[in-house]
Parts: structure tokens; sequence; C-alpha cells
């Protein structure tokens, strides 16, 4: 026998049962304490996208850089350049493809990605501070296995676009624009 369907006089609303909520709050609070580590990196966390691939040796060439993080390649051109600008990465010519470039971290870039993501850590324990340590393991697994099953069903085109229709101009075009 089907159950009729609950009537919304019968149905409990709580909005903190909603994972729309959940994950809405728990962003802010990540956002909010990672904004300042992240501060002083030449892009924020588009920067700090594209040095953690430099330093793991994801980066491969700059476009395919641009296309994995969706970021426009005009975008990504100025945002390499204060990267490099900065001393924490480098531009080397592809050795299959000397029109490409591959994008390098230096020893600074390596050194300063430590010290962020030691910093990012403290941030993660402070927004997960409501679970044990065992917990906030599990709940880190859990997460990034959903994220990279829902990237690869439908991988981000271009983040530049979902910043533009938010009205949010991205900060290095604004810099570029503001000094010349």
């Amino acid at each position: 026998m089907t159950q009729a369907p609950e009537s919304p006089a019968d149905t409990h609303v709580d909005l903190q049962s909603d994972l729309g909520w959940a994950l809405g709050v728990l962003l802010r609070g990540y956002a909010k304490g990672a904004q300042s580590v992240i501060a002083d990196v030449p892009g924020g966390p588009r920067g700090y996208q594209v040095l953690t691939s430099a330093v793991d040796g994801t980066a491969c060439t700059q476009l395919a850089l641009a296309n994995k993080l969706g970021i426009d390649r005009t975008v990504m051109t100025y945002l390499l350049d204060d990267l490099e600008q900065a001393g924490v990465i480098e531009r080397q010519p592809d050795p299959a493809d000397r029109r490409a470039r591959r994008i390098i971290a230096t020893e600074a870039g390596r050194a300063t990605l430590c010290a962020l993501q030691r910093k990012l850590r403290h941030v993660e324990d402070r927004v997960l501070g409501a679970l044990p340590e065992d917990e906030r393991a599990q709940f880190r697994a859990l997460l990034r296995r959903v994220a990279v099953s829902i990237d690869e069903r439908d991988p981000l085109d271009n983040a530049c676009g979902v910043i533009e229709a938010a009205g949010v101009e991205p900060a290095t075009r604004a810099r570029r624009r503001k000094s010349g």
C-alpha cells in the first residue's frame, strides 16, 4: 500500500536541517577566516589555488590550469603575472610545445604555501570545532569525496562567469584597471 504524501501542515520545517542552509553557514564561516589568511596572496582564493596546483605538480600548462580551475584565460594571464611578480611561481617553456608555458612553483612559493596551509588548517579547525578531531577527519574525507564526484560529473567551466553574474569584479582585473 502506498502512503499518501504528507501535507505541508504535517511536515516539520526546520531550517537547521536544510542542507543548503548548513552549506551556506559553513562556507561563510570558512570564507571569513580564510579571507584574512590569503589576503596577501595575489588573486586571493584563485591565486591560492594556482599556487597549490603549481606546488602539487598539477598546474601543467597555463591553458590547462585555466580550464581546470574555471578561470578565464585573460584573467589567468593577469593572475600569473601577479604571482610571478610576487616570486611564488614562474612560467617555463613546455618541453613538448615551446609555445605553451608550464607553471612551476618557486622555493618561495613552496614556503608560502606551507605557511598558508598551516594557517588555513587553524581556520578549518575553528569552523569544524563542534566536531571531535576524529570526526573532523571523517567529515573532510566525506566532503572531498562528494566534491570530487560532483566536479567529475559537472566540472566548473568558468568561475569568472559565475562571479560576474553575481556582480563581483575579479580583484586582479579591478587592480589592473586602477593602476593602468
